[in-house]
């Protein structure tokens, strides 16, 4: 892949370099130019009114033209002055991934670029959503440490399987959108698969809860008092209909807290009511508010019991800071619901502060890991607790056998091989041979299993998605969901060569008798297109071709406003 690196991007694990793809600048078509300008130029107009400070600042410190789709490349040049980074990707990818990059300091971008007929909105993630949405706003450095922060903790929530059914879905029904030649019955069967998920009665899970106060700021965000609200979030920064519909009245304006976690959204409505931050200070006390209701902080059952939910790959970390990584399928708790054992299955990982336990990967563990945790019954200590004399008194030597009982009933019985430690010097591993582990009538693990390695803890302090260590596991390739790009029609090779000439006409001569001819071309042969005669309009100023476009409006009253946008824009350029 051609893709431009930096030193921000250089840092990016493997599993996250996956998703990064070529930006392919000179695929973009002089039409793709033309509605990138004409929402750039409706926006900033717009905008420059109700928009946040830092937006119109934004635009010039990231390098976004309003009359170019912007390089990736160029804008890394820029970016990188504030500490942050971009890439394009590859339409939807997983919501802890784009969590993730965000922890990088990197900021993903959909290369695509919305169709004519979705110039106001699309349910896809496109250059102007993602380029000239979200991007100006990290020149704010406040913000931009906010979704650094949101990346960090957004990375580690826990999915549900209904989370990933979701995530494919509306990943379809974006791809469809904006395919070519995809049939009406074909999207509207991806369309009710996604409302019919997001009616499905589900407990929420943390990544669908963060997904919701990620949607509630950084994407449909408002920031000030809630009588004289400004706009931040890039779904508003970036969609024409929306950044006017959500200033008015009708629109519910909510002081932003921790409810907004609890408010579900519907991506294909305008929203109905939105959220009010004071300053993007306060996005952090609510971030931190919301990461002390998670797993990552609170550990325990609930942590443990969330990732054999989710059936994808997940870290627990014990109090010794021993982390184990892997899919995990069972637990057993006590009467006081605290886990007292627990199982992965399959290709499993330990670690020590992010780091994998040197002999301790998926090579050895490749079919799962258990383990026991709690005090010793008798003795009403953790193992880790014990000093050498403590060790000394309850046989633990090594290269001796060894018999114990836990206060749950778990009995452990082998020959004590040796123990790894922590940095604190307590034992956090102990390997048995000839071991039997036994709970109640059921053999928990016995000596056909091969060597037991026991973790020692005594309780679990935190529970994340994903591993402890990134390159413990094989990168799982992510399949591209850009489609394949069709080869032109004669008519659209056509259009597109009319636009071209505009783009260097208005570039140079604006040469009126070429630019007339062109009209004529177009108004003969593409009576829909619309953009066009208004670029043309924009750079003569013709009654005939006004005439035309109000004539236009009446034809298609579903595109009317878009005119009106276009010639208030002009007007306003003349006087």
């Amino acid at each position: 892949m051609n893709v431009e690196s930096n030193e921000l991007l250089d840092r990016l694990p493997p599993h996250l370099k996956q998703y990064i793809k070529p930006q392919n600048y000179e695929l973009y078509t002089p039409i793709n130019q033309a509605v990138w300008r004409f929402v750039m130029r409706k926006n900033v107009d717009y905008l420059s009114k109700v928009a946040h400070e830092s937006y119109l600042d934004g635009l010039q410190k990231t390098g976004i033209s309003i009359d170019e789709i912007p390089s990736m490349y160029g804008m890394n040049r820029i970016l990188k002055e504030i500490g942050w980074a971009a890439v394009a990707v590859d339409g939807f990818i997983p919501p802890n991934a784009f969590m993730e990059f965000q922890a990088y300091k990197v900021l993903v971008i959909a290369s695509d670029i919305r169709q004519l007929e979705n110039i106001e909105y699309t349910p896809a993630p496109d250059i102007i959503h993602e380029g000239a949405g979200h991007a100006p706003i990290i020149a704010s450095p406040d913000y931009a440490e906010y979704l650094r922060r949101f990346g960090e903790v957004g990375a580690k929530a826990i999915s549900s399987a209904h989370d990933i059914e979701m995530y494919e879905a509306v990943r379809e029904l974006s791809i469809l959108k904006e395919a070519e030649g995809i049939s009406e019955e074909k999207i509207l069967a991806a369309e009710k698969r996604v409302e019919s998920l997001q009616q499905k009665k589900v407990t929420p899970s943390e990544i669908s809860l963060i997904r919701n106060l990620h949607w509630w700021t950084v994407e449909y965000g408002m920031v000030g008092t809630v009588s004289a609200p400004k706009i931040y979030g890039a779904g508003l920064l970036s969609s024409i209909g929306e950044s006017v519909w959500c200033m008015k009245e009708e629109v519910k304006k909510v002081p932003y807290s921790i409810d907004a976690a609890y408010q579900d959204f519907d991506i294909t409505k305008p929203q109905p009511q939105l959220y009010v931050t004071p300053d993007f200070a306060y996005l952090q006390e609510v971030l931190e508010e919301f990461a002390n209701t998670m797993a990552v902080r609170k550990g325990g059952w609930r942590g443990l019991h969330k990732l054999i939910e989710s059936k994808q790959l997940g870290t627990i970390e014990i109090s010794t800071g021993l982390q184990i990584s892997g899919h995990f399928t069972r637990m057993i708790q006590n009467e006081d619901n605290e886990v007292v054992y627990f199982e992965t299955e399959g290709k499993t990982a330990l670690a020590y502060r992010e780091k994998e336990v040197i002999g301790h990967g998926v090579q050895r563990h490749t079919h799962g890991f258990r383990s026991p945790l709690g005090k010793l019954k008798g003795i009403n200590l953790a193992i880790e607790n014990m000093g050498p004399r403590d060790l000394a008194a309850y046989d633990f030597y090594d290269g001796k056998p060894i018999e114990f009982e836990f206060e749950s009933g778990i009995h452990v019985k082998g020959m004590n091989v040796t123990g790894i430690r922590n940095l604190k010097g307590e034992l956090m591993l102990i390997q048995f041979t000839d071991c039997y582990v036994t709970y109640n009538d059921e053999i928990l693990f016995s000596p056909e299993d091969g060597d037991f390695d026991m973790a020692v803890g005594k309780e679990i302090v935190s529970a994340f998605a994903g591993a402890a260590d990134y390159l413990s596991f094989k990168v799982e390739m992510h399949s591209l969901s850009s489609s394949e790009k069709t080869q032109m029609t004669d008519d659209e090779r056509t259009l597109n060569e009319l636009y071209q000439k505009v783009r260097k006409l208005r570039k140079t001569t604006k040469n009126r008798e070429s630019l007339f001819k062109i009209f004529k071309t177009v108004s003969a042969n593409f009576p829909k297109d619309w953009l066009l005669p208004l670029e043309v309009y924009e750079l003569t100023h013709s009654e005939d071709i006004l005439s035309y476009l109000l004539a236009l409006k009446k034809q298609r009253p579903k595109i009317a406003h878009l005119i009106d946008d276009g010639l208030l824009l002009i007007e306003q350029t003349i006087t």
